[in-house]
């Protein structure tokens, strides 16, 4: 499992655009539709993801792994599990439980060419 960038749900896309673009100096390193947007943070090679969704679960990290559905399959027992693997544009994604309710964000890119 590996850190692949930080998860900020946002109240309204554009606005938040606008503070870590023109306040904050990040660079959009992607997009994907009208509700997601990669920033990369100066000075590192980390990126943090702004999305209108999922609210609810707050901020947290993003990890690659090699497959989602694999790790669903090991971990369904273990954790509780939010989330289930569902497909996203680069591959699979899915959301479970720390034991203080934080939420672990996992992903795979198993749809890239």
């Amino acid at each position: 499992m590996k850190l692949s960038f930080l998860y900020h749900p946002v109240n309204d896309l554009k606005e938040s655009l606008t503070f870590y673009r023109d306040v904050l100096g990040f660079k959009e390193a992607w997009r994907e539709g009208d509700h997601t947007v990669a920033l990369s943070i100066p000075n590192t090679e980390q990126r943090i993801m702004l999305e209108a969704d999922e609210q609810d679960l707050g901020a947290g990290g993003v990890f690659l792994v090699d497959s989602v559905d694999d790790f669903y399959k090991e971990h369904q027992s273990k954790v509780e599990f939010v989330k289930k693997p569902s497909d996203i544009p680069p591959g699979r994604y899915a959301i479970y439980l720390d034991d203080s309710r934080n939420p672990i964000r996992i992903i795979d890119f198993s749809k890239e060419d």
